[in-house]
C-alpha cells in the first residue's frame, strides 16, 4: 500500500467481504511504509490486538503501526476501548470499517492521537462515507503529529537519562505513609537513572486482585504516560504476577515494581561475584511464578530497566531451566560461603575485633570507611550506592587493632528475595564484637529507618550485639541533637569533614574494652 494512504478502497472491499462472510470482526495492523504486519480474527463484537512490544517504542515516540478493523451489527462507530487501545498502545490511528447489510464496505470512522492541550482533548475522530474519500496524507501528517507530541510533552528536554517514569503508589495508609514511600522510591528511579516525570498516588480501601486498583484510575493513569513522554510505570507496591501481566496487557509502557526496581539496582551496583551471583539469583526467584509465557507482559517486563543480570535469554526459558539455574547458583553460592567461613575463622584466631557498619541505604556508611581507612570505596549520594561488603584494618587511638566492615544498605520492606539472596553477606554481620549504625541525621524519616534497620537485626537474631549510633551529617543537620536509642550510645559525627572521629574512635576502644560508654543528651534536650 501507498506510505501516504491511510486507507485503500481495495483493502476496505476485501476487509468487508471477508469480514461478513465468517461473521466477525477483521483488524489489519499496517506499519509506516504501508505492509500489513499482522491479521487478526476477533469475534462478531470485538477483536484483539496481539504482542506489539517488538515495534518502535521511544519516548514522545508513537507505535508506527496503525489498526484498521472492521465493525458489524448496529453500533459500527468507534467504540471507547477502540480509543483508549489506541492510546495506551500509542497506535498511529485506530480505523473502524462498517459493513454493510449485503458485505459491502461502508462508512470509515478513523482516530488519532492529539498532542497536549489545554483543553485536554486525547483524540480526534472524522468519519468518511467511502474509505476511496479518504484524503488524509497519511507519512506526512503522522510525522508531522509524531513532532508535534514530541515537542507539547517536553521529551527531549532530558535525553540522558535512560527512562522516564511515573511513579504509581495505590494502598489504605495514610498521606504521610504514602508521601514517604514515594519519596523513596523516587529516590530508587534517580538510582537507576531513571527521570520521573508525574508521581500518583491513589488511597484504596483494598487491592484490585487483578489490577491493584480500579482498572478506570489505572486507564487514566497509563494514558498521562503517552503525553508526558513516559517509558515505563514504576508501583510502590509489589504486583503479583497476575497483576503485572494484566496490566502490561492494556499499555505499550514497560511495567514494573518496587521490588524489581531494587533488584534493577542491585544487578548495577554488585561487582564481586558473590554479588553478582547473589543478584542473579535474587532476580531468578523473583521471575520464576512470572515466568508465565514470552509475549507482552514478559517482553515489557524484561526490557532494559528492570532486565539486568539474568539477561533477556534466560528470563526468557521455561520454569525446568530456570529451577536448574537457581539450584547451580545456590550451589556456587555455598561454595563461597564456605570460602567467607574459613576467612572469618582465620580473622578470629589473629584476635582481631570486627566492627561492621550498618545502617540506612545512603546514611554514609561507605564515606565512614574511606574517612577512617583512607580507602577509596565508591560513595555516592545515590540509594545502594555500593553492594560488596568491604573490610579493612585500622588502628585506634591507644594502639588497638580492629577491623571495620562496610555492609549493603538496609531498606525499608526490603523484597524477601534481596533478603534470601544476600543472607550469606549479611551473615559476616554475626561475627561483629560491634556495630556502627550510621544514621542520617538529616533525613525526616530517620526515626522510622532506625526502626527499619532494628526490625532486620531483630529478625536475623542480632539485637544483643552491642551499637554505636552515629548520627552522620551533623554537619548539614547543626541543629538535631542525637537521641539515646534504647541502651545504645549515640554521637554526631560528619563522615565527609571527620568531625566527632576522635570522640567516636575512644567510644569505640572503650567499648571494646568493656568500658561503660558515655551518655548524651536525648533529641530536644540540651
Amino acid at each position: 500500500m501507498n506510505r501516504q494512504s491511510l486507507i485503500t478502497g481495495e483493502l476496505a472491499r476485501e476487509l468487508a467481504a471477508r469480514s461478513f462472510a465468517l461473521n466477525r470482526q477483521i483488524a489489519v495492523l499496517i506499519d509506516r511504509k504501508g505492509a500489513v504486519t499482522h491479521v487478526i480474527a476477533g469475534d462478531f463484537h470485538s477483536i484483539t490486538i496481539p504482542d506489539i512490544s517488538r515495534f518502535r517504542r521511544g519516548s514522545g515516540r508513537l507505535k508506527g503501526l496503525r489498526c484498521i478493523h472492521t465493525h458489524l451489527g448496529k453500533d459500527r462507530e468507534l467504540s471507547l476501548e477502540d480509543l483508549t487501545d489506541m492510546a495506551l498502545l500509542r497506535l498511529d490511528a485506530m480505523a473502524a470499517l462498517e459493513v454493510t447489510e449485503d458485505g459491502l464496505s461502508g462508512t470509515v470512522h478513523i482516530a488519532h492521537l492529539l498532542p497536549p492541550s489545554p483543553t485536554n482533548e486525547k483524540w480526534r475522530i472524522e468519519s468518511f462515507r467511502h474509505a476511496s474519500q479518504v484524503d488524509i496524507p497519511f507519512e506526512t501528517f503522522i510525522l508531522d503529529l509524531e513532532q508535534e507530541i514530541e515537542q507539547k510533552s517536553g521529551t527531549k528536554k532530558t535525553i540522558k537519562a535512560e527512562e522516564r517514569a511515573i511513579l504509581v503508589h495505590a494502598s489504605p495508609v495514610s498521606a504521610d505513609e504514602a508521601e514517604r514511600s514515594l519519596a523513596e522510591l523516587s529516590e530508587l528511579a534517580r538510582s537507576a537513572d531513571i527521570e520521573v516525570v508525574e508521581v500518583i498516588r491513589q488511597r484504596t480501601g483494598r487491592y484490585n486482585p487483578g489490577h491493584l486498583m480500579g482498572k478506570g484510575k489505572l486507564r487514566d493513569i497509563l494514558m498521562q504516560g503517552l503525553y508526558l513522554g513516559a517509558t515505563m510505570i514504576i508501583f510502590d507496591q509489589e504486583l503479583s504476577p497476575v497483576q503485572v501481566n494484566n496490566i502490561a496487557r492494556m499499555v505499550d509502557l514497560k511495567v514494573i515494581d518496587r521490588t524489581q526496581l531494587i533488584l534493577d539496582i542491585f544487578a548495577r551496583r554488585a561487582h564481586s561475584r558473590g554479588g553478582r551471583l547473589q543478584v542473579e539469583l535474587a532476580q531468578l526467584r523473583y521471575l520464576l511464578p512470572r515466568l508465565v509465557g514470552r509475549g507482552t507482559a514478559m517482553s515489557r517486563l524484561m526490557g532494559g530497566i528492570g532486565g539486568r543480570g539474568p539477561g533477556e535469554t534466560k528470563l526468557e526459558i521455561d520454569r525446568r531451566r530456570v529451577k536448574q539455574r537457581i539450584g547451580a547458583l545456590e550451589r556456587e553460592l555455598k561454595g563461597l560461603k564456605k570460602g567467607r567461613r574459613e576467612r572469618r575463622k582465620k580473622r578470629g584466631r589473629a584476635g582481631l575485633p570486627v566492627i561492621s557498619i550498618i545502617g540506612y541505604t545512603n546514611a554514609g556508611k561507605s564515606t565512614l570507611l574511606n574517612r577512617l581507612t583512607g580507602s577509596d570505596v565508591l560513595a555516592e549520594n545515590r540509594l545502594f550506592a555500593t553492594l560488596d561488603p568491604t573490610t579493612r584494618k585500622i588502628r585506634l587511638p591507644a594502639g588497638t587493632q580492629a577491623l571495620f566492615a562496610d555492609t549493603v544498605g538496609f531498606i525499608r520492606n526490603m523484597p524477601k528475595d534481596i533478603k534470601t539472596a544476600f543472607k550469606s553477606t549479611l551473615e559476616e554481620l554475626e561475627d561483629a564484637s560491634l556495630f556502627l549504625h550510621v544514621v542520617d541525621a538529616s533525613s525526616p524519616y530517620r526515626r522510622e529507618e532506625i526502626a527499619a534497620v532494628e526490625d532486620i537485626l531483630e529478625e536475623m537474631g542480632l539485637t544483643g550485639v552491642p551499637r554505636l549510633v552515629l548520627f552522620n551529617k551533623c554537619d548539614i543537620a547543626p541543629g538535631h541533637n542525637p537521641k539515646l536509642h534504647g541502651e545504645a550510645p549515640c554521637l554526631k559525627i560528619s563522615a565527609t569533614k571527620g568531625t566527632g572521629f576522635q570522640e567516636m574512635k575512644e567510644t569505640i576502644e572503650g567499648m571494646l574494652a568493656g568500658s561503660h560508654a558515655p551518655q548524651f543528651p536525648s533529641e530536644g534536650e540540651e
